[in-house]
């Protein structure tokens, strides 16, 4: 009897495994693709196991093609990104027990009802791939959709643009060093489209995965490139980050006020001091301060007294004519006059206020919850070379976050992420920081209350950090801005228009083959 051959029986597993799950239906279809969708869910932040994609895509598109139509291939795609996202966002329920006693039933909704939500954003592009032609055309037609999609996430249902895969890339160290830099022309919405298009190569025989070992051979030389370009110069200042570790139980404790402002306080003198001789800035984080800043001259006093008279980015609440709180930045100068505020404008949804869309009354911000502010904005003050403001959430979303007809010569951006613990969200909430540095070009610091504190180059290399749990401060110099990127003059549109020509190449008509000896008569 004739022994088949190894690779053989390999392939013969391979194929009959493939046909297997061809042959699922209904359940057992949808089952598979949830459990491909929890798959996928490895290559993002902070695991970054991007070959996992190159299973995942691939399968969910042996799904899509045994579909007996786009509308059950969208509803494969949509148990796809549940899954996906049910994994992705588990660190949410961290906040919702923190008001544990007060929104215990909302534990086990939270998580699969924003995956339920966001998973439409998967569906639709997977739906709409199944109407193209297998191959090419529909990787280029399901990168070019789930790249649309991801861009409208910014604003549909109040926006929530978290985890593109494009921030996959952004591996700590050299290697995502590399592979970021291509965010400084197509953005991060621009590296997702061109991930989804390479988790597709094995779906395309042996010329994908030469076109895909090509273009990703590109990627890194561009990367290299750019990061051996002379860095611009150092602005000349030193930042001192502030770490003040308050736990998020303690933060609105009203006797333990006193305590945490004298806390920073301190940690302040200390950071200055370690920084030595110099112009400085002090960043404190998002809400740090107990005390109403823009009000409150005598706080403003003892901070600047703290900082040695050098100017401080304070995180503050403060009220409105219409008694409304806001969520702040306060720009203290060395005397403690106050010198500008900077009011988030992207809110949390559910956190700092409640979407009209939504029936249930979960919201958990007293007073109507916060006003959201009027844009962008370019804080000046003397001693401080300009400044773009990013609170927490805000840092987020590509291509919003800087006034370009101002341009800031660096970003900051103050945050809290106590609300979600030692989990993967405050890990992910970094790597979307680091994302708009290399993509405005502008060194970025960021000032974190539990961590992760930290400082990026105008390329997105990290220049050092403060890990979670830590109380202390991190004095980091501030690097030079390089010139506006492609991304920063044309925003969003680039990699809005990369998905419409997808698209469009996915959908164009073959061209018809005439056959030798017909003549046009």
């Amino acid at each position: 009897m004739r022994r088949v051959s190894e690779p053989a029986e390999a392939a013969g597993g391979l194929s009959g495994w493939l046909g297997r799950l061809r042959q699922l239906r209904s359940w057992r279809a949808d089952l598979a693709a949830l459990l491909l969708g929890v798959l996928s869910a490895a290559a993002l932040p902070p695991v970054h196991a991007l070959p996992v994609l190159l299973v995942a895509v691939p399968l969910l598109l042996v799904l899509v093609d045994a579909a007996p139509g786009p509308a059950v291939a969208m509803r494969r795609g949509w148990w796809f990104g549940f899954g996906h996202h049910l994994i992705g966002l588990y660190w949410i329920t961290e906040a919702i027990l923190i008001e544990a006693a007060r929104y215990w039933w909302f534990v086990p909704i939270a998580v699969p009802a924003l995956s339920a939500i966001l998973a439409v954003f998967i569906a639709v592009p997977v739906g709409l791939s199944r109407l193209a032609r297998p191959g090419w055309r529909r990787a280029l037609v399901l990168a070019g959709a789930w790249t649309l999609a991801d861009l409208s996430r910014a604003w549909v249902l109040s926006g929530f643009p978290w985890n593109p895969w494009g921030g996959n890339w952004a591996i700590p160290g050299v290697v995502g060093d590399v592979f970021i830099q291509l965010a400084a022309v197509i953005g991060e919405p621009g590296l997702t489209f061109l991930t989804v298009l390479l988790a597709c190569v094995p779906t395309l025989g042996w010329p994908g995965w030469a076109g895909g070992a090509a273009l990703l051979a590109a990627w890194a030389a561009f990367g290299v490139v750019r990061l051996d370009r002379p860095a611009p110069p150092p602005q000349g200042i030193t930042v001192v980050l502030v770490q003040g570790d308050v736990a998020q139980g303690q933060k609105w404790n009203r006797a333990m006020m006193v305590d945490i402002f004298r806390r920073y306080l301190a940690l302040t003198e200390q950071g200055v001091a370690a920084a030595g001789a110099g112009p400085k800035v002090v960043v404190w984080p998002e809400t740090a301060s107990p005390f109403l800043l823009a009000d409150d001259a005598a706080a403003r006093e003892a901070i600047a007294a703290a900082a040695g008279g050098s100017p401080v980015l304070a995180g503050t609440v403060r009220f409105g004519a219409d008694n409304r709180p806001r969520n702040s930045l306060a720009a203290i100068t060395g005397t403690g006059a106050l010198a500008g505020l900077y009011d988030k404008w992207h809110l949390v949804p559910f956190g700092e206020f409640q979407p009209e869309w939504f029936p249930l009354p979960i919201q958990i911000v007293p007073g109507g919850g916060f006003v959201p502010g009027p844009g962008p904005k370019t804080l000046r003050m003397p001693g401080m070379p300009p400044v773009g403001p990013m609170i927490c959430y805000e840092a987020i979303f590509p291509g919003e976050m800087v006034d370009e007809a101002d341009r800031p010569d660096w970003l900051v951006n103050i945050t809290n992420d106590a609300w979600f613990g030692n989990s993967s969200g405050p890990r992910q909430h970094l790597v979307a920081a680091r994302m708009r540095a290399v993509e405005t070009g502008l060194p970025l610091m960021r000032a974190a209350n539990t961590g992760i504190t930290t400082g990026f180059d105008a390329r997105g290399h990290e220049l050092g950090r403060l890990p979670m749990g830590v109380r202390g401060t991190l004095d980091l110099p501030l690097g030079g801005a390089d010139p506006p990127t492609l991304f920063a003059r044309g925003g969003l549109m680039i990699p809005a228009l990369l998905a419409f020509l997808s698209l469009i190449a996915g959908f164009a008509p073959r061209k018809r083959r005439m056959r030798s000896g017909l003549n046009a008569d």
